[in-house]
């Protein structure tokens, strides 16, 4: 059973659309992933600062920024983060989004339970 032109037209016109809407799919999933990521960066990384400021719980954010803003502008704060990771060139946006699997993250600093040698 041979086809019209017509036909395979159609066809081929049904399949684009199926791609273009797989495709809108994967975009969508993918901005999702990278949101999850994002907040799950920000709620760690929020634990690992409430953990170092005594009492955090009754600072307001304001308060909280202003002491990041002052303590950061400082020299020492300013070569402490250059040790830790020097100044890199931005990248373009990477093809694939790069997501680490859940449960993989390293213990945040401070938390290793090594407290030893330490006074």
């Amino acid at each position: 059973m041979a086809k019209t032109k017509t036909e395979r037209i159609d066809s081929i016109g049904e399949r684009i659309a199926q791609l273009e809407n797989q495709r809108k799919q994967l975009i969508q999933k993918q901005k999702e992933d990278e949101r999850k990521a994002r907040t799950r960066r920000l709620i760690q990384r929020g634990a690992i600062l409430e953990g170092f400021i005594p009492d955090a719980e009754t600072y307001t954010e304001d308060e909280i920024q202003t002491f990041l803003k002052e303590t950061l502008a400082t020299d020492f704060a300013r070569k402490a983060l250059r040790r830790l990771k020097p100044p890199q060139q931005k990248e373009t946006a990477p093809a694939k989004p790069t997501t680490t699997p859940q449960g993989t993250a390293p213990a945040p600093a401070g938390e290793s339970g090594c407290t030893e040698g330490t006074g």
